[in-house]
């Protein structure tokens, strides 16, 4: 049997591998063509010719095939150099390697209507599936597309112990009768998706049915059911669409949505934010699950002491989670629309803005909180918005939000400005100015507690340079600066909440969340107006 016989035949088991191919050569190399398959653990069938640009060769394909990525390597047969491998041959190979058998496992739990409709579109998508049941009648070859494999069992629960479900496994449950089985033996598997056939009122049932077995609320919403796209999907060739649409959905780690609606081509749901402390995260948090799509810009290493609900932090740990939405740093414009399509914040390093000339957004609010406009202008996109003091609303932006906590906390102001900034700390258990660390004067933090630690008063907390700086009075550290961070001198750096453990500091603030709420009211307006 070749080679490429071999490659067929694992590529028919889905079994993974690698094609090694020589795309060139030059001076002494072992061999000047071939192809040589690599499998998952090392073993090869073919050759490249040998030695040490062999074992180089087999190293990248494992490597290869782990991403499902191909790629090209080369590699020089001498001791210095670029891509030396240590040799006296002196010549040189370059060998491109692509990968193979790797079609997603998709795994059918019920041989009816539904799941045969689901098989054929999954067929032509390049899925390998398999399919139990416990009915041998339903399991009949002519009902599912050629290599499907067919697990029958004594019970559902018997065949689907038969069954490899593991993370990179789709599963979709359609049964007549046996969701309830299937759906508590199958939600305990580390799946990549898990889809349910039911209707709303069933789900309902069959979810409570969990959660009294022990399941966990976070398990149980990984189940995507009711199942597929909500298309009017009616026939089993209907309902398989809808399905697989979702399946994709998920493999792709896409949007979903209507393609005109591509926040590419569609700019009427894009906001840019200015600003990513903890005010902007609750704004973008009420606006992205409203349906907006937004994008944050910050300075490189923003000052945000409350990082444990502020989407800057990701600038500095790459990717941050608040109330589960995930934002993560964006490099480029590319990058940004990447990230919106995940469902994901971007969050881009862009101190002037100039990222709006760019993305060119229906919408820019400035929530960077300074007390004062640095550089947000009515220019910028067709509607902006203003948090607090330092702006003139239909001057300097269509609408200002108040943000003085109070009776007014929240107004939307579209013509004139927010009452002055106060310079006081909201209250808190009695304590205003006394619950804030402030640094006495220029130099580097460091931190000596975390963020949701409980101090008492006299508590080392940080340091700035070799200056200590200790707790005004015991409660949760809520808020801290980035350790190794350059601070000013009256930089605010903590905060101490005198609540202690009855402080959240893990979700967004009150008082975040409503100026979220006031910001979503005003974009709706001026877009209504406009």
């Amino acid at each position: 049997m070749n080679i490429f016989a071999h490659a067929a035949q694992l590529e028919e088991l889905n079994t993974p591998f690698a094609l090694t191919n020589i795309l060139e050569t030059s001076g002494s190399a072992p061999r000047h063509q071939g192809q040589m398959i690599v499998k998952l653990d090392g073993s090869i069938i073919g050759t490249v010719g040998g030695g040490m640009i062999e074992r180089y060769v087999i190293e990248q394909a494992i490597e290869a095939i782990k991403q499902r990525e191909p790629r090209v390597v080369k590699g020089r047969m001498t001791r210095t150099g670029p891509d030396a491998m240590g040799m006296d041959c002196g010549g040189s190979m370059t060998v491109h390697i692509d990968v193979f058998g790797l079609r997603a496992p998709l795994v059918l739990i019920g041989a009816g209507h539904v799941n045969r409709a689901v098989a054929k579109a999954a067929h032509v998508l390049g899925f390998d599936i398999t399919v139990a049941d416990a009915f041998a009648d339903s399991l009949a070859e002519e009902h599912f597309p050629q290599g499907s494999k067919l697990i029958l069992g004594n019970t559902m629960e018997e065949a689907i112990d038969k069954l490899t479900i593991n993370s990179a496994s789709y599963v979709v449950i359609a049964t007549n009768h046996q969701d309830k089985d299937a759906i508590s033996k199958v939600v305990k598997q580390d799946a990549k998706y898990i889809g349910l056939m039911a209707s709303k009122r069933k789900v309902q049932t069959l979810f409570t049915h969990l959660r009294n077995i022990g399941i966990s609320d976070e398990r149980i919403a990984n189940v995507y059911s009711p199942i597929g796209f909500s298309i009017g999907a009616e026939t089993p060739e209907e309902i398989a669409i809808s399905i697989m649409a979702e399946i994709l959905k998920v493999k792709n780690s896409a949007a979903g949505g209507l393609m005109k609606d591509d926040t590419r081509i569609n700019r009427k749901r894009l906001v840019l934010i200015r600003g990513a402390g903890d005010i902007a995260t609750g704004v973008a948090i009420r606006l992205h699950n409203s349906g907006f799509k937004v994008v944050m810009t910050d300075i490189a290493k923003p000052s945000v002491i409350r990082r444990s609900v502020a989407f800057a932090q990701c600038l500095f740990d790459y990717s941050v989670t608040v109330e589960g939405i995930t934002a993560k740093k964006a490099d480029c414009s590319n990058s940004v629309y990447k990230l919106i399509d995940q469902g994901m914040i971007p969050v881009l390093v862009d101190e002037q803005c100039t990222s709006a000339a760019k993305l060119h957004p229906s919408f820019v609010v400035d929530a960077i909180l300074a007390k004062r406009n640095l550089g947000t202008s009515k220019e910028l996109a067709p509607h902006t918005v203003a948090l607090g003091p330092g702006f003139m609303a239909g001057v300097d932006c269509d609408a200002v939000i108040e943000t003085n906590r109070g009776h007014h906390l929240g107004r939307i102001i579209y013509q004139g400005e927010t009452a002055p900034n106060t310079g006081v700390p909201g209250n808190i258990g009695g304590y205003t100015h006394q619950r804030v660390l402030r640094a006495p004067h220029a130099g580097v933090m460091h931190c000596h507690v975390k963020l949701g630690d409980i101090v008492k008063e006299g508590d080392l907390i940080a340091q700035i340079n070799d200056t200590p700086i200790n707790a005004p009075l015991s409660g949760k550290v809520r808020g801290l600066l980035n350790d190794e961070l350059e601070v000013y001198e009256g930089l605010k750096i903590g905060d101490i909440d005198p609540r202690g453990e009855d402080a959240d500091h893990l979700s967004v603030s009150d008082k975040a969340r409503a100026i979220g709420g006031s910001v979503l009211e005003a974009l709706l307006q001026l877009e209504m107006q406009s």
